[in-house]
């Protein structure tokens, strides 16, 4: 059993932050949200891992080596942004005939029965009920949850469900000639080939069978709306250790601070995450992701997120600041 986890994408939509470090590694409480995904997955035994690495895969390989040097890592490097189809392709050689794997993305964390999953006869993917499903893969399905058909961003959706990036394959060598056949054969979407295309032309062509299941909680950390919400439930949801004491300071669970920072009359939570070695002096800060190294003098921040090595000082600001800058709001 291997995991594949495509971490290749730019993160756009959190850029600054994502100028200088990969969206999969942006702190969320106390870890990272590659960290999240991993863990996950240890948890149930899988100790092999490919990622594919391609914006600041560097950073990516050196996290893995450094936080995870137990587990075997796999990096593959996708140098052209052609979509999640082609990224899955390009670990081919790493997965052996009808060897069974999971994909999960990399900026999707959820809440599902792992262990529940990795038993079944069958192919899977996770779905979850949405609003507006035209931004998402969607699924339709049967009332026995088995998948009819899915489509990428669909303009006029059939259904509801969302994918939400997790799957469960049992049909490799199918997954990899629907893969091939999709690059080869059809248009791509926006660009790049989808890896819905590849799984719709495995029900479709090689009658390859997929259930749905539904996952309890979809945390997609692509926005920084969505992230900061992702590290409050996660805050919230997780067994907080003892806090250390910072001078003249008051702490308003949950939060999670990192080793190594300095703290002084400051007012620091609910639901912030500071990372490591970061200094923080007559500030108020709730709803917030602070960077490792960073510094924040005078200020009043709530649903922020720093940077990594910023200097912000004075004012009152909601913010999305990347690493390596220096503001003054004074």
């Amino acid at each position: 059993m291997k995991a594949i986890i495509p971490v290749a994408g730019a993160g756009t939509k959190l850029r600054p932050l994502t100028y200088t470090q990969p969206k999969a590694l942006i702190p969320i409480a106390g870890k990272t949200i590659l960290g999240v995904i991993i863990e996950q997955l240890q948890a149930v035994g899988i100790q092999e891992f490919i990622f594919v690495i391609g914006y600041l895969g560097e950073k990516i390989q050196d996290y893995v080596a450094h936080s995870y040097p137990h587990i075997q890592a796999h990096f593959i490097s996708q140098n052209d942004r052609n979509g999640t189809a082609h990224a899955i392709g390009l670990t081919k050689d790493l997965v052996h005939d009808n060897e069974e794997i999971i994909i999960v993305y990399g900026d999707t964390i959820c809440d599902y029965d792992l262990k529940q999953i990795l038993s079944s006869k069958t192919n899977m993917l996770g779905v979850q009920k949405v609003e507006d499903p035209r931004n998402f893969g969607v699924a339709s399905l049967n009332d026995k949850d088995e998948v009819l058909e899915v489509i990428e961003k669909p303009i006029i959706p059939k259904s509801n469900m969302a994918m939400v990036g997790i799957y469960f394959i049992k049909d490799t060598a199918h997954l990899y000639k629907a893969i091939e056949e999709v690059v080869k054969k059809q248009k791509s979407v926006g660009g790049e080939y989808p890896l819905t295309s590849a799984i719709d032309f495995m029900i479709q062509k090689y009658q390859s069978p997929f259930k749905a299941f539904r996952v309890r909680t979809w945390f997609d950390c692509g926005k920084k709306d969505s992230l900061l919400s992702t590290n409050a439930t996660l805050l919230k949801n997780n067994p907080q250790a003892a806090l250390e004491a910072y001078e003249a300071c008051v702490l308003i669970p949950p939060v999670s601070i990192a080793k190594g920072c300095v703290i002084k009359n400051s007012i620091i939570g609910p639901y912030v995450t500071i990372g490591e070695a970061t200094k923080i002096e007559f500030s108020i800060i709730k709803d917030s992701i602070i960077g490792s190294y960073a510094e924040l003098v005078d200020v009043l921040l709530h649903g922020s997120i720093i940077g990594n090595d910023a200097f912000v000082k004075g004012g009152s600001q909601s913010l999305n600041i990347g690493d390596n800058t220096e503001i003054d709001l004074g």
